[in-house]
């Protein structure tokens, strides 16, 4: 799975890059930062390929901010890096959010 510290760089990187638009307070943000990864879980699973990624999920009309969008290319490299098999039974949404709302 995603190791520690590329999750908790990833997170800073999210993070910084929602700080100055519109307040969000942490719970909505870790719930939005979750849906992007379980969007680009199931587009995995789909056998979207990362290019057309992004495109997939917009098209999705998910109901996330439009700045979350901005993670999708981001995340998707260490998620697409994994194995299919590797994530077909493990909810990384979940854990994302959880691990955020830990913070």
């Amino acid at each position: 799975m995603l190791s520690l510290f590329r999750l908790t760089t990833i997170a800073a990187v999210l993070a910084a890059g929602t700080a100055h638009a519109e307040t969000i307070s942490k719970d909505d943000d870790c719930v939005y930062q979750g849906q992007v990864v379980a969007a680009i879980q199931a587009a995995r699973l789909e056998r979207v390929k990362e290019s057309q990624l992004a495109e997939h999920i917009a098209a999705s009309n998910p109901e996330w901010p439009d700045r979350y969008n901005k993670a999708i290319t981001v995340l998707g490299g260490p998620i697409y890096d994994l194995k299919r098999r590797d994530i077909k039974s493990v909810d990384l949404g979940t854990q994302w959010k959880d691990a955020c709302q830990s913070k």
